[in-house]
């Protein structure tokens, strides 16, 4: 074999090893983990389920969940910062993970913006403020009218320090002036335990964990903290319409990958995570609890990310807002 043949049988072979072609050609040949930094139980794990049972069968492997609770979403962060980055480990990411808490600590174990690979997202849902069915006001102006006549008698809980719905309380009281005491849970489906057994009896409650709840009289809806009503609960009105401006609160969440994944296997991925979400059975079971699919490039995904955390890190920084 002369030189000019030799070299290129090495590049040649070289290219049919590399971890992209690998990527292209034979990623996933075992089991995924996807880590939900939440309890199970909660709506995050149970998008996280529906769509791993979803993309199961075309990417031809499982999706395992693995709950990994705790420290703020920070501890499953952490674990897929640090993982290696073969495409074996993505996470549910929400707006703690994407937006707030790069803004709540002073130091975190991973960069939002540069320790991860962003794959696409999944959806996002809006937050209703709920109160045990017990609690002595009827409708909003009412809930307004007792907490102010009440300061800091009133509980709220939450699914955890630096959550979507602890923010979005935070918010509501900064725009309205109540104040309301913190009561963080490990998760929602604690926190809506003890919100539906009347220990604690206020909450933002995403639709994707309550609205089940909601529906069964288990918990009053007052309001609904996005722009627009909820089109499964119609009746329920929003903030805006209520008299209480500029609040805009949802949860949204992607998938997430180690930083440094093959462009492959972000395109793989991206390409079924997107094809789960287009699934008339995916869509039903999202959509039946307001959930509005968010079929996104990784590029996009990440924009509105860091949109978010620049838009929730001046209100955290403007209410002095800290978990440290």
């Amino acid at each position: 074999m002369d030189r000019r043949h030799f070299v290129a049988s090495v590049l040649a072979s070289a290219a049919c090893t590399s971890p992209l072609v690998q990527a292209q050609t034979g990623y996933p040949d075992q089991p995924i983990k996807w880590i939900v930094p939440y309890p199970a139980g909660g709506g995050t794990d149970n998008l996280a389920r529906t769509l791993a049972e979803a993309m199961r069968t075309s990417l031809g492997q499982p999706l395992l969940i693995d709950n990994r609770p705790g420290a703020a979403t920070n501890i499953g962060a952490e674990t897929v910062a640090r993982a290696k980055a073969d495409g074996y480990t993505i996470m549910s990411a929400d707006n703690a993970v994407l937006a707030f808490n790069e803004h709540l600590f002073k130091r975190l174990p991973f960069s939002p913006e540069n320790d991860f690979s962003y794959i696409g997202g999944i959806g996002k849902f809006p937050l209703a403020l709920v109160v045990h069915p017990d609690f002595p006001a009827r409708d909003f102006a009412q809930f307004l009218a007792y907490v102010k006549a009440n300061p800091g008698k009133v509980n709220y809980a939450s699914v955890g320090n630096g959550s979507p719905h602890h923010l979005a309380m935070e918010m509501f009281k900064h725009r309205t002036g109540a104040f309301i005491t913190h009561i963080p849970y490990r998760g929602a489906a604690p926190a809506m335990q003890d919100v539906m057994g009347g220990q604690v009896p206020a909450m933002f409650l995403d639709l994707a964990s309550g609205l089940s709840i909601i529906r069964g009289g288990k918990v009053r809806a007052l309001a609904i903290g996005s722009q627009q009503r909820s089109a499964v609960l119609p009746d329920v009105p929003t903030l805006k319409e209520l008299g209480v401006a500029d609040v805009d609160v949802f949860a949204f969440q992607g998938v997430l990958g180690p930083a440094g994944l093959a462009p492959a296997v972000v395109t793989r991925l991206n390409q079924e995570l997107n094809k789960a979400l287009a699934d008339p059975a995916v869509l039903g079971k999202f959509t039946e609890f307001g959930f509005e699919p968010l079929r996104l490039a990784p590029a996009q995904f990440k924009a509105l990310a860091r949109s978010e955390s620049q838009r929730w890190g001046t209100v955290i920084k403007a209410n002095g807002i800290s978990l440290d």
